[in-house]
């Protein structure tokens, strides 16, 4: 027995050992399965977890998404590749005060909250900083290629202006005031009502909303009922899901159209964005051009 025994242990230790080998391989290539290759840039890969990861990132959860986000991966990939060629870099003062303004801005101050978050995130802080600097050279190269020669002509403005007037017409908004009551509340309509022959809106405890958009600030079924009311008037008592509204109309801008010179600053805006996005898509169709890309 005490020679047979320590051979067996040792045959189990074996028997283990070879288990948890088996296992751990088996393991690694299913990840590798699971993951995957998404798409090659040159020699550089994007791994279906990157694309994932991303639309976590933002909080897209639609499937259909996917190829969006890919896509835009790759011309980051592309873009980066780029800068490198180009010997841009991005000196780590340069980087370390944009740190410091996302730390005010987001985290009222305090690295110790970053910090936090991003180990909720499960992101270490050493790559999250490479993503931070990775956003910098991108833009930086974008703001070389494309943003400072956006312009937007007078003849370009004016096309725009002669092709898309719908486009150009003054927001309609309204004055509204409005009181809500709860659900436990709906018996005082009649009371209110009543009320109103002799007191304002504002005493009753209305609210006022001056010079909104109905269909940004109320709910669909208020914003019809706002539509359908002339200026000055009240409406009846509107009930949704148990609570009360009672509206009254006291001013509405109507959407009139807006000459050339008033919607200038618009049409201005939508001409450089048009024209940014032309030489955004031609730049990094060049940059396709010139690199190996596969999709898998």
């Amino acid at each position: 027995m005490n020679v047979r025994l320590p051979r067996a242990r040792f045959a189990l230790a074996t028997f283990i050992i070879l288990l948890l080998s088996f296992l751990i391989s088996s393991s690694t290539a299913f990840a590798v399965e699971l993951d995957g290759i998404a798409a090659r840039v040159g020699e550089e890969s994007i791994l279906r977890s990157d694309v994932l990861n991303e639309m976590r990132r933002v909080g897209v959860r639609d499937a259909a998404e996917y190829a969006s986000f890919l896509n835009q991966l790759i011309d980051r990939k592309l873009i980066l590749r780029a800068a490198a060629s180009s010997k841009m870099t991005m000196q780590d003062w340069v980087v370390e005060s944009r740190v410091r303004e996302i730390v005010k801005k987001a985290f009222d101050g305090d690295r110790n909250k970053l910090i936090e978050t991003l180990s909720r995130q499960k992101i270490s802080y050493p790559e999250w900083l490479a993503k931070t600097k990775e956003d910098m050279v991108v833009g930086a190269m974008r703001w070389n290629v494309v943003d400072k020669n956006v312009t937007a002509s007078p003849a370009a403005m004016r096309a725009e202006y002669d092709a898309h007037r719908e486009r150009y017409v003054q927001d309609h908004k309204v004055t509204m005031s409005v009181i809500l009551l709860k659900p436990e509340d709906k018996l005082r309509r009649e009371e209110i009502s009543a009320a109103l022959k002799t007191k304002s809106f504002e005493e009753l405890g209305g609210r006022k909303y001056e010079n909104v958009k109905a269909e940004e600030v109320f709910k669909p079924e208020v914003a019809e009922e706002i539509a359908k009311m002339p200026k000055g008037t009240v409406s009846h008592w509107i009930e949704i899901d148990g609570w009360s509204f009672l509206l009254r109309k006291d001013d509405e801008t109507s959407g009139k159209a807006l000459s050339f010179d008033e919607a200038y600053d618009a049409i201005e805006a939508t001409v450089k964005e048009a024209e940014a996005k032309r030489l955004y898509e031609a730049w990094i169709e060049r940059l396709r051009a010139n690199t190996y890309i596969k999709v898998f």
